[in-house]
């Protein structure tokens, strides 16, 4: 017998989209403000230390909506909401997770190596 969701979460699911979407512009905004800034102080001379705080909050955002866009599109496709929780639940964490520490690394690297470090064309 297949478990088929009496009223489906489509409004979850837009919800959580949405609400990615929205995070990830803020958060691309403020990657822009911090990135302008040490290109006009420089990153490595500037003597400020990159801090993640103004950044914690678009990526949480875009943790949940990234959470809950998964498990909703997977009760949508027909899994039963504990199993969708089960499985949507530790990828979106993981994946967020893993994105987090490396856009740190990311930050660090030009901290340390400054802006020019990361010129991909002039590297042969």
């Amino acid at each position: 017998m297949y478990y088929f969701p009496v009223h489906p979460p489509y409004f979850i699911l837009a919800f959580g989209l949405f609400a990615a979407v929205t995070s990830g512009a803020a958060l691309a905004g403020t990657l822009k403000t911090v990135v302008r800034k040490w290109q006009d102080d420089g990153a490595e001379n500037s003597g400020t230390t990159f801090s993640k705080q103004p950044l914690l909050f678009p990526f949480l955002g875009i943790t949940i909506g990234i959470v809950s866009f998964l498990v909703s599109g997977l009760e949508i496709f027909g899994f039963p909401p504990i199993l969708a929780f089960a499985i949507g639940l530790p990828i979106s964490l993981l994946t967020c997770l893993l994105m987090w520490v490396q856009l740190g690394s990311m930050m660090t690297f030009v901290e340390t190596r400054g802006m020019r470090s990361l010129d991909l064309d002039s590297m042969r």
